[in-house]
């Protein structure tokens, strides 16, 4: 009998198996507002246990609009209410940051919010969900969980003088794309992990949403052991554990990249993109806002000054970090040098807040995401790096490393991620079917924009459906009809774990969605709002334009033109949420029952 891996353990059931399990810790942000209006649609009234809540003002911290200042007036209302213990109000940090205060190894920890893979930094299983499973979860409690493949990435050396986490994590993201680990739970392993810090970690956790895991997890060892300055028991994989994929690198032959726009997956070393100009960069974020970010950020800009006209924004991922950074003087450098130094907010990155780049603007980041319109205006360019060379890159006004050795080229070959661009009245609904095959990693952010995400709750499905694809296909909204298919590419719904695409593409009576793969919070979103999503690559590739597509979902079949593809049902449980119309409905029913009874 072969080992375990770590996920394995941790739900102690093998590989692909359906399982339920109550978490240690719910967290959720700004979105609880929304969360709590679903859970009273649920008929909930009290928590099932307010000790797993954890709530943190973050994203639009402090609120940019009534709107969203009557939300957080909510939010505060409803934690007194239910006395909530783990609420952290406005300014105290970004929820990844904050939630270090609270995961311990071994711990499972879900959050409305796709980067809560960071805490997997601390031995945690750690992953995203949707709105409407975080208000399930505080009405029932648990959850289910598909067991998921592992990927074992074995770390080896230490990392060489201008090289960071953050290149690391690119690093990866490039060599297997941003599909690469799609539904899988990630294992660090190897004798360089133990020359990476807590912070280098949460770096290197926190982007495997970007390469589309469902969790990222390192071992319980002396440097973890020494941060928590506690003894715990750790969770870690047996060493004959079976692993769907195994990848070394060698951590000092790498070199500093950058993730060029407008995806995550599109990485370049920093030589290759050398001289590029930029005029905007944000160092900061859940990512890279860690004190140890700041003083390498610091330690570049002191004595030096951005150009005119420049925007350099820093953003500490908690009150505790800024004040930090403050006793040792680096908040004076970075003002000195022209910074506009923000309180811990997730704004800049999402696009909701403060530092949303002018058109043409050319941006540099720390932060995870470089989608189009990714920091709130969709005709400015991302680029992704680490905090050394953002700093650098902004002291000159054009893209630098900061490693002395130059000329290093990233040298993996794999698929390209096409930018799919649809003009006006380029029409992609023939026969009922929508054709976005052509269109891989189509991401929640072209689906639904971030800006508008605490503009319009998910639980108003009549207000999502005019801006459905808004950004990617101008026609969609006006245009699809009840019982609409759509034939979708690799990776659909990568992003966000913002629930109002498939919120919407419900209300507007979509009967189906075929995928060649489906990121894992999406799919879990789309069942939740009873929308099917079909894992069917060769039935994708097998459309051709104006062919008809039927579903089956009875019999398990997906007709295309005169082609015949079989299908696997979902588990009774959750083909019941789907009859059921949604998770909402579902328990809806069963409180409704539970008051007959």
């Amino acid at each position: 009998m072969s080992g375990k891996t770590f996920v394995e353990k941790i739900f102690d059931a093998p590989q692909g198996a359906i399982v339920f399990k109550k978490p240690d810790i719910v967290l959720s942000h700004d979105n609880t507002a929304a969360i709590e209006k679903i859970f009273r649609k649920m008929g909930g009234s009290a928590l099932k246990d307010r000790n797993q809540l954890m709530v943190v003002l973050d994203h639009n911290a402090p609120p940019t609009n009534a709107k969203l200042a009557n939300d957080y007036q909510q939010i505060r209302t409803f934690a007194y209410k239910q006395r909530v213990k783990c609420f952290h109000d406005v300014g105290n940090g970004i929820c990844h940051q904050v939630m270090a205060e609270y995961a311990k190894p071994g711990m499972c920890i879900v959050g409305s919010d796709s980067h809560t893979c960071t805490a997997g930094a601390f031995n945690a299983f750690a992953a995203g969900i949707d709105r409407t499973e975080a208000a399930g979860l505080w009405k029932q409690g648990e959850t289910w969980f598909r067991v998921p493949e592992t990927l074992k990435i074995t770390l080896n050396g230490m990392l060489p003088q201008g090289v960071f986490a953050k290149d690391v994590a690119l690093y990866i993201i490039g060599m297997i794309g941003a599909a690469g680990a799609d539904y899988m739970s990630v294992e660090y392993h190897g004798d360089g992990v133990k020359n990476l810090s807590i912070a280098d970690r949460m770096t290197i956790a926190n982007l495997a949403s970007e390469m589309g895991a469902k969790n990222a997890v390192f071992p319980y060892d002396e440097v973890l052991a020494k941060h928590l300055n506690e003894e715990c028991e750790g969770v870690w994989a047996d060493k004959d554990a079976i692993y769907a994929r195994e990848i070394t690198l060698q951590l000092d032959e790498l070199f500093p990249v950058v993730a060029c726009p407008h995806h995550v997956d599109n990485i370049k070393s920093v030589d290759e993109v050398a001289g590029t100009e930029v005029q905007q960069a944000l160092i900061g974020t859940c990512t890279n806002g860690r004190i140890e970010d700041l003083r390498e950020a610091a330690a570049i800009l002191k004595g030096q000054i951005v150009p005119d006209g420049f925007q350099l924004l820093i953003t500490p991922a908690s009150k505790e970090i800024y004040r930090q950074a403050n006793k040792e003087g680096l908040i004076d450098i970075f003002m000195e040098a022209g910074a506009s130094v923000l309180a811990a907010s997730c704004g800049p990155c999402l696009g909701t807040g403060q530092g949303i780049p002018a058109d043409d603007v050319t941006v540099i980041s720390t932060a995870n995401r470089n989608f189009l319109g990714r920091m709130g205006n969709k005709n400015a360019s991302i680029y992704l790096a680490s905090p050394a060379t953002v700093a650098l890159s902004a002291i000159h006004g054009r893209i630098l490393s900061p490693m002395s050795k130059k000329n290093h080229k990233f040298s993996y070959e794999k698929k390209k991620t096409p930018t799919v661009e649809i003009k006006k009245g380029d029409q992609r609904r023939i026969n009922g079917v929508w054709a976005y095959q052509d269109a891989d990693n189509l991401n929640t952010d072209q689906m639904f924009a971030g800006s508008l995400t605490y503009e319009i709750n998910s639980s108003e499905p009549d207000k999502i459906a005019p801006y459905l694809f808004r950004d990617f296909d101008q026609s969609f909204a006006a245009s699809v009809h009840e019982g609409d298919i759509m034939v979708c590419g690799a990776n659909f719904g990568c992003g966000s774990s913002r629930e109002h695409p498939s919120v919407g593409l419900r209300y507007v009576g979509v009967k189906a969605i075929l995928v060649k793969s489906v990121s894992r919070i999406f799919f879990r979103s789309a069942v939740n709002q009873g929308l099917p999503i079909i894992v069917l690559p060769e039935a994708v590739e097998a459309y051709q334009k104006g062919d008809v597509v039927n579903v089956n979902f009875k019999e398990g079949k997906v007709m295309v033109g005169n082609n015949e593809f079989v299908f696997t049902p979902l588990p009774d449980k959750l083909m019941e949420i789907l009859n059921k119309g949604g998770l909402v409905k579902t328990l809806s029913e069963i409180d409704i029952k539970n008051q007959k009874i």
